[in-house]
């Protein structure tokens, strides 16, 4: 099938349209962030990138710290508000109606909506050009238990988890695969 090629691009999607929250100074922030991944997994370390001229930028790189709180389609109007108004002017947990929960591991609060928030603690700073990478540690994750089943198993595929391609948003559904079935033995 012939491909149309364009010039290099972020056209990696879909993404979480990761909620991320900050604090530093009495003021806390919420930013949403696409650029957004695992970059190690012991220890397990993941990155945000932002760009310099954000509000929470500042906030971030002077405590250290942030949460990514993973969105749901549920929140999906919060999420967008989040990314496309500053925090300078505006209190974003009053705006949208978000819970602040305590963090066990930094000072930044958790988004109570958000079924799984991973706690992180910058590590490295990394200038990139239009965005700053900070890359952390993920000291701690915190998952809502209604998720968890009886066994102690997450199940992640009922949270209703929201991603983001190309400047849209879409709702998770369907599950059509785990990890390693296609070489899984076939029970006889």
């Amino acid at each position: 099938m012939p491909k149309v090629t364009w010039k290099g691009g972020a056209l990696l999607a879909p993404v979480p349209p990761a909620l991320v929250s900050c604090s530093h100074g009495g003021r806390d922030n919420l930013i949403t962030v696409a650029w957004t991944g695992i970059i190690n997994s012991d220890p397990p370390k993941t990155y945000i990138s932002v760009r310099p001229e954000r509000f929470s930028h500042s906030l971030i790189k002077e405590s250290g710290e942030f949460v990514i709180n993973l969105p749901t389609s549920h929140i999906i109007r919060s999420i967008d508000f989040c990314g496309v108004r500053s925090g300078r002017d505006t209190d974003k947990f009053a705006a949208c109606r978000l819970t602040r929960e305590a963090a066990s591991a930094v000072g930044c609060p958790l988004v109570g909506e958000s079924p799984v928030s991973l706690e992180c603690k910058v590590t490295d700073v990394l200038p990139l050009g239009s965005h700053d990478m900070f890359m952390a540690d993920i000291l701690a994750v915190d998952v809502d238990e209604r998720y968890i089943d009886e066994n102690g198993k997450f199940h992640i595929e009922k949270c209703a988890l929201a991603a983001y391609s190309h400047g849209q948003y879409f709702a998770l559904g369907k599950k059509i695969g785990s990890f390693g079935y296609s070489v899984k033995k076939k029970k006889k």
